[in-house]
């Protein structure tokens, strides 16, 4: 029998704290690249175990580590194909202890870039975003759920995402104007936006993403898995405005 696969809700969490890049220090390669014209997006970064899956070999094996732990986002790393194949080949100069350092800091510059981008999102990069919303399919609803903020967060049992949701509540003015300047335009801009929103939120809670892996997910979504922490920073104010606005998450 082979080993169970990595779960869906443990890879959105690592890819969204790692930012799709590499976690292997000044390394930071993006780990996606973007759809062309002529091919789909595609992901090319190598989860590494910190400690080995298996509990007597592998590279970092440790018997004595929880078996039920392994395959969590705490006990993995974002690297490119090098720097995987580099301390998976020398396991004795890069350790466990190592390798949390790494993602710790790593981890760490990316919540610093977030947060630096978001006060230069503006109502170009929110139109980027909000294009890509209103390209699916919509269905308008008009009803609302002002649940607070706080509230909404230990509903959706969001723990380690809850300082990206405090984040995105700063930008929620120069959403709010957004949103205004094409209302005037297109009354039922708001529901529209919405709609194409939870298409994808059903389908990700269909597939049973739950807490901090949905949130993450619709992080994703929001940006259209692009690099750029501008493009992630703008796409997070959207989806923040969602979470707080509309009966976008449990109300």
């Amino acid at each position: 029998m082979g080993r169970p696969q990595i779960k869906d809700k443990e890879i959105k969490i690592l890819w969204g704290l790692a930012a799709a890049r590499c976690s292997y220090p000044d390394c930071r390669r993006p780990l996606v690249l973007e759809k062309t014209d002529k091919d789909p997006a595609a992901t090319i970064g190598e989860m590494a175990h910190i400690i080995a899956f298996s509990r007597d070999k592998g590279p970092r094996s440790d018997p004595s580590f929880q078996a039920d732990l392994r395959d969590t986002h705490e006990n993995l790393i974002l690297l490119c194909d090098t720097h995987h194949s580099m301390v998976d080949k020398q396991p004795n100069t890069f350790t466990c202890s190592d390798l949390r350092h790494w993602k710790l800091q790593h981890e760490t510059w990316v919540a610093i870039r977030l947060k630096e981008e978001m006060t230069n999102v503006n109502f170009t990069e929110l139109e980027m975003v909000a294009n890509a919303l209103l390209a699916g399919d919509q269905t308008a609803s008009n009803s609302f759920a002002l649940t607070p903020p706080r509230e909404k967060m230990d509903r959706n049992e969001l723990n380690q995402t809850r300082g990206l949701v405090m984040l995105g509540l700063a930008n929620a003015k120069v959403v709010e104007r957004f949103v205004q300047s094409f209302s005037a335009i297109q009354p039922n801009y708001v529901e529209q936006l919405k709609a194409g929103f939870l298409v994808e939120y059903n389908r990700r809670f269909l597939d049973g993403l739950r807490g901090d892996a949905l949130f993450e997910a619709m992080r994703e979504f929001s940006s259209s898995g692009s690099p750029s922490f501008l493009r992630q920073a703008a796409g997070l104010s959207v989806l923040v405005y969602l979470f707080e606005k509309c009966e976008v998450f449990t109300p």
